[in-house]
């Protein structure tokens, strides 16, 4: 387990994250809108939805945001650029790209979960160029190339 520093900026005081469940491996995120106001995602429509808050992860590990499966199960909303990668030296306010691939509107209302965050430690390579590299039994088999 490692220590995550959480922020809350002004419009997502009230709002929390939190893990669901024991071995719940993502928590939650919820749209930090204002109370009056709800977003609407139309069929093939996409909105950034700000989460009301910033974070200080620890060196060595990144954020992911994911789709939560209820909700595309549900309504066919996903997270566009799943998973959305947030850097350990990202310090701004963490927002949430969805996506409607449904057949109709979509409304996020202030407090919605709308998405799931997981922590993962991160592995840096260390690049080093060849002249040839190992062959496998896949070898340069492209998409779809194993089954």
């Amino acid at each position: 387990m490692c220590n995550v520093k959480v922020r809350w900026l002004e419009h997502g005081r009230g709002l929390e994250v939190k893990y669901q469940s024991e071995q719940a491996a993502g928590f939650d995120i919820c749209a930090a809108i204002d109370m009056e106001e709800t977003i609407s995602i139309g069929a093939g429509e996409r909105a950034l939805i700000p989460a009301g808050f910033s974070m200080a992860l620890p060196k060595g590990y990144e954020a992911q945001i994911r789709p939560r499966s209820g909700l595309a199960l549900k309504h066919g909303i996903s997270v566009l650029n799943s998973p959305g990668t947030i850097d350990a030296d990202y310090r701004g306010e963490i927002k949430v790209l969805l996506i409607n691939m449904g057949k109709e509107d979509f409304y996020v209302k202030r407090g919605m979960r709308i998405a799931q965050m997981v922590i993962a430690a991160v592995a840096k390579a260390n690049f080093i160029e060849v002249e040839n590299i190992d062959d496998t039994q896949r070898g340069k088999g492209g998409f779809g190339s194993t089954g």
